[in-house]
């Protein structure tokens, strides 16, 4: 029996991971500055950030710069992992899809299950490493504790908070990738159709439209589902040494409708949309640097993908590149 090796999907999850790990690296001081900004729920006269730029000025007032970067590994690790994932997931089932129904193309709904599919995936086997991120993230600067001490200090259950909202925010990387894909593919149409057929390495866009793609497409889904978002940071941010709430009301925040009813509370209709431009901003840069990387290298790992296949062919008979 022979176990056919896909490798589009492996050349489609490589790049993808690299170009996140990139965007993860190069972004993250801001990623934690909007973390922690996005984490407090004040009235507007009461809040410790007044802006996100608040959050960069107390790091330097301390001398705790190092700190922006607190829980870097981790996310590397989580967004390398969840990209190879997604990015797997998401082209193994459009293949699978065309394959099934017979068609060239696949249409916007069906991607938006597939898309849909793989980041649910995604979510319940990366939810740990999200949840000890966020929490080192928004810990005071200086205090932040390494992976496993921040998730030992609660059950193991409290590892997988946010799932829920998580799984719903499946929808923004569904929406992102879409919206790229479709665009991709009316920019490549004359150049896919006449490839059509033939084993070649895939068509990739210039750095450039791959950028403003990236950036257009990430725009759409941040701004659709940005209320979860915020949710979701409160979800699983660390309790602050001068947190004056009592136990109850941290738990209750720990669930979305109280999340929710918080925000409602505290900031009314506005603040579900409170940070909203810092949010776009910081996810706007890196998925439109992740794909533009990912583009940029996509050709090469094909490459590099089929001379594995041949060796693995070629030494491992069991093994079949597809």
């Amino acid at each position: 029996m022979k176990i056919q090796l896909d490798l589009d999907s492996l050349s489609e999850a490589t790049s993808g991971a690299i170009g996140s790990l990139v965007s993860t690296t190069v972004l993250y001081p801001l990623d934690t500055c909007k973390t922690k900004y996005q984490a407090e729920v004040q009235a507007h006269s009461n809040r410790k950030y007044r802006r996100i730029s608040d959050v960069l000025w107390e790091a330097i007032s301390k001398n705790r710069v190092l700190s922006l970067y607190q829980g870097l590994g981790t996310k590397n690790v989580q967004s390398f992992v969840s990209s190879f994932i997604y990015f797997y997931g998401y082209s193994y089932f459009k293949k699978l899809y065309l394959k099934k129904t017979g068609n060239k193309t696949i249409g916007t709904t069906a991607n938006l299950i597939a898309a849909t599919a793989a980041g649910v995936c995604t979510i319940v086997i990366t939810q740990p490493l999200d949840t000890g991120s966020s929490r080192m993230q928004t810990s005071e600067f200086g205090k932040s504790k390494g992976f496993w001490e921040t998730l030992s200090e609660g059950t193991w259950s409290e590892a997988f908070d946010g799932l829920g909202i998580s799984i719903l925010l499946t929808s923004n990387p569904s929406i992102q990738y879409t919206a790229f894909d479709q665009l991709k593919h009316r920019l490549l149409k004359d150049k896919i159709s006449s490839k059509a057929g033939t084993k070649s390495s895939p068509e990739s866009l210039s750095a450039f439209y791959a950028f403003m793609l990236g950036a257009i497409s990430k725009c759409a889904a941040t701004c659709l589902t940005y209320p979860a978002i915020r949710c979701k940071v409160m979800i699983q941010a660390a309790d602050s040494d001068d947190d004056k709430r009592t136990e109850a009301e941290k738990k209750a925040q720990k669930t979305i409708s109280g999340a929710l009813y918080t925000i409602w509370k505290r900031e009314g209709l506005l603040g579900f949309f409170n940070g909203l431009p810092a949010q776009i901003l910081k996810t706007v840069l890196s998925s439109a640097l992740l794909l533009m990387v990912k583009e940029k290298i996509t050709k090469s790992t094909w490459l590099l993908m089929l001379m594995i296949g041949r060796y693995m062919s070629v030494n491992h008979p069991k093994l079949k590149a597809n």
